[in-house]
């Protein structure tokens, strides 16, 4: 049986990685280019089974789905306006993502970029993903050309800026992160038509970071806020990952890790779908240990696939409480 794909929250890409754009659908013919119906759109642009894709393999964030799939349609009746020549300013599609860690906001701005060029809004489709160290130089001078490579690296394709207000730092006056947002407003506003950039970071700081820069806030049209998932929601992600990993929670286990989360939610530093990950993590550990000190035991599949309880209880999680 076939594992569906998961596109994990909370894994995400590398400092200045660079995410491949997917396989232009109308091998470099507009398809969409004569449609006069919605359906003719999403039939040429494939846009729809991004959408598919975002319901079936991401779980939960109701209205994050539902805000991406406005903001699909705004993008395809733009489209269907352009084939009857009703010229119009392209729509402003600078966004910022908030939440907390592990909320699914890279993967989000992943299908994002891959809906922005099959609607032919972007040309390439890659996704940029950067920190403040990125941008930001250490020195005079050190800035502006940093910055400048990112978005050139970035241009046709959407430029994500994790922990975004960490570019703005007024407490230290010879800090240089004020010239890589100068630039950045720059670029966002004469160069719409060829980049995306979407901000990300917890909610409160980016509120404090737009009052700090109305600059920036002007130039963001889309804010979408990403919730916490339920427990229930963080077990369906472990399941899902202990699926794609080729795992599973043996009698018990399943009980022990919803009272792992219930427990571990509390905590501080919590990160949704990351620590998920990371306590599956030290779960495979655990098991690992346990059959390794067993040498002369002959293992089966089935003791090499199964996740006991006790992998899950010899959690230092439990011990805290």
């Amino acid at each position: 049986m076939t594992t569906p794909s998961y596109a994990i929250p909370g894994s995400t890409p590398p400092s200045a990685a660079v995410s491949a754009p997917s396989p232009n659908p109308a091998d470099e013919v507009d398809k969409t280019a004569g449609a006069r119906s919605v359906g003719e759109v999403l039939e040429g642009s494939q846009v729809e089974t991004v959408l598919h894709e975002l319901d079936r393999n991401l779980v939960g964030l109701a209205p994050v789905k539902a805000r991406i799939r406005d903001i699909a349609a705004l993008l395809v009746i733009d489209k269907l306006r352009g084939n009857l020549g009703l010229s119009s300013q392209s729509p402003s599609l600078h966004m910022c993502f908030s939440g907390n860690p592990g909320t699914g906001k890279t993967t989000v701005a992943n299908r994002m970029a891959q809906i922005l060029f099959r609607l032919g809004f972007v040309r390439k489709g890659h996704l940029v993903s950067v920190t403040r160290d990125d941008l930001v130089g250490q020195y005079i001078g050190h800035t502006a050309p940093k910055t400048k490579e990112v978005l050139k690296r970035a241009m046709g394709g959407v430029l994500f800026i994790d922990e975004a207000y960490y570019l703005y730092r007024p407490e230290n006056e010879r800090d240089y992160g004020q010239e890589a947002i100068e630039i950045l407003l720059q670029v966002m506003e004469n160069q719409r038509d060829d980049l995306v950039v979407i901000l990300a970071g917890y909610q409160d700081r980016m509120d404090t970071f737009f009052q700090s820069n109305p600059g920036m806030s002007s130039r963001i049209a889309h804010h979408l806020d990403f919730p916490d998932y339920a427990v229930d929601e963080l077990l369906h992600i472990a399941g899902m990952t202990l699926a794609q990993q080729n795992y599973h929670f043996g009698p018990g286990a399943q009980e022990a890790f919803e009272a792992y989360l219930g427990l571990r939610i509390q905590q501080p530093h919590f990160a949704n779908a990351r620590s998920v990950r990371n306590a599956l993590d030290r779960a495979r550990l655990r098991q690992a240990s346990r059959l390794f000190a067993d040498r002369d035991r002959i293992l089966t599949a089935d003791d090499l696939v199964t996740l006991e309880a006790s992998d899950i209880l010899a959690s230092r999680v439990f011990k805290q409480t």
